[in-house]
């Protein structure tokens, strides 16, 4: 082994999940399997193994939690699409390839957190829905940045329509079942997605 090989670093460990991080995916999955309403704390207790008080160590409580669930999801969208169109910032096509793909991963590793964005966002508090909106605006202009290169004839209000009918698409996966392997419902949810979005 060289001196180089021995002074430089190993790739980082893999953060471990926190006992925080497995209260909050069992409540996201038994929002959207339930509703917002249909659960209560002792609910997620018993389901995380712990008693509904304990939960308030981690939690100030159901609100909390969605606000824990959805904020974060769109400030990594957010990032995750910046990074991709400055990725390939010559190159348009290359950048909607790249935010097709990204989002249809996200998708189809979070059908969960889909669910409770479509149906519980309502339920925040004013000031942290303003936040998810304006941070989902601007994940939206990430791809009208890109497809207005694209297609030059588009409006940017255009532009908007077909980029929300792109996301109506790939974020289908709370509704399909599982007759389709997933590899193979990512290819079809690509295509689809490029489909609607250049019409090819």
């Amino acid at each position: 082994m060289t001196v180089d090989q021995q002074q430089r670093p190993g790739p980082p460990a893999p953060r471990r999940r926190s006992r925080r991080d497995e209260i909050l995916e069992i409540a996201v999955g038994l929002f959207a399997a339930k509703g917002y309403h249909g659960v209560s704390m002792d609910d997620i207790g018993s389901a995380a193994g712990v008693t509904g008080p304990a939960l308030y160590h981690h939690f100030a409580g159901k609100e909390a939690m969605l606000v824990a669930a959805l904020i974060p999801v769109s400030e990594g969208l957010l990032h995750g699409g910046k990074e991709r169109v400055s990725r390939h910032s010559s190159d348009a096509q290359a950048a909607l390839t790249d935010l097709i793909e990204f989002h249809v991963e996200f998708a189809l590793a979070n059908p969960a957190v889909i669910a409770l964005h479509l149906h519980e966002l309502d339920r925040l508090p004013e000031e942290p829905r303003r936040q998810i909106r304006r941070l989902q605006r601007l994940y939206v202009e990430e791809w009208v940045g890109v497809l207005a290169t694209l297609r030059p004839e588009l409006e940017p209000a255009e532009a908007r329509v077909l980029a929300h009918s792109a996301f109506g698409l790939m974020n289908s996966t709370p509704f399909l079942g599982g007759e389709v392997d997933r590899r193979r419902r990512a290819v079809l949810l690509r295509e689809a997605t490029v489909h609607a979005l250049i019409g090819r």
